[in-house]
């Protein structure tokens, strides 16, 4: 029996998988904040006045709303994780591609890479889905709160977590196994086989490399929001992405056939070879 064909998917979260931004669900409720004042408050008092990464500054202004109220914590955020919800389909997606894959002798391998929080989706109901999570994550105490962030990931920073997937390197701290010379040939998961499914501008860096290196990026867009589908137009039409479709990951949707033909071929690929 010939070996496994290596693919993976890389998704972004908030607004890939899950609508909106994780933070608004109900964790903004517990700290008594406004989304838009809270946002308002991250680009005009941090990241431009003190030129701040934007990441840091969300997270900051997060420690700072909960620190007259026990402090953020590994509980709190696993609570409000729980109650994350997801586009259409996207609760029985994994099960479904990844036997669509199995039956092309594909491997199909899964990963987030966000700038949401870690916590929240390792709480969520698909987090046993992923083959690893690289998200913003929070360094905690003995007590479990959140004492300073481990780890900020922006739209630039997610590249590097490609790279990771590519050489097999899965945590976030070996910058040696990362950066050594591995031969095209040994590497995990060649960028050829690797679909990166993003949902706008923070996402461009990670999907034209992908696209780039003959990889599949994907551009998907929440129907409910006025001119989403432009913008992952727009993102095609300016060769940044391969396709677009809609956040609909059930059986026979667009974007459902759209991955079973990367994934066919594929194989095909292999097959002649």
């Amino acid at each position: 029996m010939s070996p496994k064909i290596n693919l993976a998917i890389a998704y972004d979260f908030d607004g890939t998988l899950s609508p909106g931004n994780m933070q608004e669900y109900s964790l903004f409720s517990e700290l008594g904040v406004d989304k838009k004042d809270f946002w308002k408050e991250v680009k005009n008092k941090y990241t431009s006045p003190k030129d701040m990464d934007e990441i840091l500054a969300y997270m900051y202004l997060l420690m700072l709303k909960m620190k007259n109220k026990g402090g953020l914590s590994r509980e709190l955020f696993r609570k409000h994780g729980k109650r994350l919800t997801f586009f259409p389909g996207v609760e029985t997606w994994f099960g479904r591609i990844n036997k669509f894959a199995d039956n092309l002798g594909i491997k199909l391998q899964h990963y987030i890479i966000s700038s949401g929080l870690k916590e929240m989706i390792e709480a969520s109901k698909i987090a046993d889905e992923f083959d690893y999570i690289w998200a913003s994550s929070f360094m905690y105490n003995n007590e479990g709160k959140a004492i300073w962030p481990a780890l900020a990931i922006n739209y630039t920073t997610k590249t590097q977590y490609l790279f990771r997937i590519n050489k097999g390197v899965l945590n976030s701290f070996d910058n040696e196994s990362i950066n050594k010379f591995t031969p095209l040939h040994k590497r995990a998961v060649p960028f050829t086989n690797m679909i990166y499914l993003g949902d706008g501008d923070t996402d461009v860096p990670s999907m034209k490399i992908v696209m780039s290196q003959g990889g599949k990026s994907i551009a998907v867009y929440d129907k409910k929001l006025s001119g989403k589908e432009k913008q992952c137009k727009d993102l095609q039409l300016q060769s940044r992405v391969n396709y677009y479709a809609a956040a609909n990951y059930y059986e026979n949707s667009e974007l459902d056939i759209l991955i079973k033909d990367i994934l066919q071929h594929t194989s095909a690929n292999y097959q002649i070879k």
